[in-house]
């Protein structure tokens, strides 16, 4: 696979469970969240240090009343797209689309702090043109997922809630054996921040 990886960072859902149980004026991504190397930094922060350096292009997608969130990422290298929606599908569609001319795309949870770098790289080295790179932990797919670039116009013409899932049954899917909990690991409520 061509060097030519896009890093998408998803992080536009405003993480309605959290703020259920944290206060509505919690914002999961800016959580302060000891890592697995012992450091507290906020969720985002950890997302953003955990991409290996080798991905340099790096978009991260989010809505205008994150401010934070934008400033980290692009202290971080990050190009900030702005949307509107909070969805899933909406997010990846501006995502790819901001660096369309790439050879892939790997899709990264913003909420999701606790993957290893190595994973990261495992993913990337097993994405193919025309395949889809998928990290599995004991039988179970995580994140981040790497889509080759025959899957760029299916992944700019999702929208609203739907995630990329679908496009699974249009390619090849290569599935990437890790030692890694992490990549099943995302915080969706105040507890999952710490890391066990």
């Amino acid at each position: 696979m061509s060097e030519s990886i896009g890093v998408i960072v998803l992080a536009a859902g405003q993480g309605s469970r959290f703020r259920q149980v944290a206060g509505d004026d919690k914002d999961k991504l800016l959580a302060d969240c000891p890592g697995r190397d012992g450091t507290v930094r906020s969720v985002i922060e950890h997302v953003l240090v955990n991409l290996p350096a080798t991905l340099e292009k790096r978009i991260l997608v989010t809505t205008a009343d994150r401010p934070q969130v934008s400033r980290m990422a692009k202290a971080y290298g990050c190009e900030v797209v702005l949307i509107e929606s909070t969805g899933m599908g909406d997010s990846i569609s501006a995502g790819v689309a901001a660096c369309a001319q790439l050879d892939g795309w790997l899709m990264v949870l913003g909420d999701m702090p606790f993957i290893l770098p190595s994973s990261i790289e495992q993913v990337v080295a097993n994405m193919a043109d025309d395949c889809i790179g998928v990290p599995v932990q004991e039988g179970e797919y995580g994140h981040p997922v790497g889509f080759g670039r025959s899957f760029g116009p299916g992944l700019m013409a999702l929208s609203g809630d739907r995630g990329a899932k679908p496009l699974f049954a249009q390619g090849r899917v290569v599935e990437v054996a890790l030692d890694d909990p992490g990549v099943l690991w995302d915080v969706d409520e105040p507890q999952a921040l710490d890391f066990k």
